[in-house]
């Protein structure tokens, strides 16, 4: 399978990112939205061949995965992102942001692109959507790469200031949600209803990720801004046959700061689902 040639420059302080955003994604005539319990859900595809769901993490949107799209397409994946409910450009109700009803949402993206069972990447909050699913349907759901995330709340740092790589990456979220979103002047309580989530949920126990089917690859950086590497190894001992891979010099964006190092570690996770 060959890999995509292409040299991805370095963004270690993410002040690329915050100044342009991640690389735009590809044209696509696959983009669209569908209706689903209360939202309007944004999804769109790229490529042909074996599947792979890309979810973003909190308060972004599927363009943080532009460094990624290309990658894939170009050895030889489908690569499908969705904006999360609330979102990018997807919307959301008066219900309270929470991550079943976002699993809820992407399975029924799959369901109208007709794809019966697919590899799910996740970074962040997309990791527990991701994870969700595979809870909600096993049979859906082909391996899970779980990157940069917590299943409970021990699992995070305590952050008494925002180190200026988060200031940078949050600053970025503000101008991308005024662009995309349905409700570009709502940041503030968009950001408050992603920061309750985030607060409370989830809550899985050990007997609950005991119970999970799905191969795992539990992917942390070796300088993640929020998780412990603690909770890491916890989570790749806990969950059957979890594969646990450290992404070395990067910390909670690793998809921004080094691509290249991010997409060699997603290939072979997908080789591996694939192969």
């Amino acid at each position: 399978m060959p890999e995509s040639s292409h040299i991805l420059s370095n963004d270690d302080a993410l002040e690329q990112f915050e100044a342009h955003g991640a690389l735009p994604l590809p044209a696509t005539e696959q983009q669209r939205y569908i209706e689903h319990d209360g939202a309007r859900i944004w999804y769109a595809s790229y490529g042909t061949g074996a599947s792979v769901v890309l979810l973003h993490g909190g308060l972004g949107h599927s363009g943080n995965w532009g460094y990624q799209i290309p990658a894939l397409v170009a050895n030889g994946y489908r690569a499908i992102v969705v904006d999360s409910r609330g979102h990018g450009r997807s919307t959301r109700d008066s219900r309270p942001l929470s991550y079943q009803l976002m699993a809820s949402d992407v399975l029924a993206v799959m369901d109208e692109l007709t794809i019966e069972r697919t590899a799910m990447v996740g970074w962040s909050d997309g990791a527990v959507i991701a994870l969700t699913a595979a809870m909600q349907a096993p049979k859906r759901v082909e391996r899970v790469f779980f990157f940069a995330c917590n299943v409970d709340t021990s699992g995070t740092k305590p952050l008494m200031t925002l180190p200026p790589i988060v200031e940078r990456c949050f600053h970025r979220h503000i101008q991308d949600y005024a662009a995309l979103s349905a409700t570009p002047d709502d940041f503030k309580a968009f950001h408050e209803g992603v920061t309750l989530m985030m607060s409370t949920q989830p809550n899985y126990t050990a007997d609950q990720l005991a119970a999970i089917t799905v191969p795992v690859t539990i992917a942390q950086g070796e300088h993640d801004e929020f998780i412990t590497p603690e909770h890491a190894a916890y989570l790749s001992k806990t969950i059957p046959g979890a594969e646990l891979v450290i992404l070395e010099d990067v910390s909670h964006f690793a998809p921004l700061q080094r691509p290249s190092l991010f997409n060699e570690a997603l290939l072979l996770f997908l080789k591996r689902t694939y192969d």
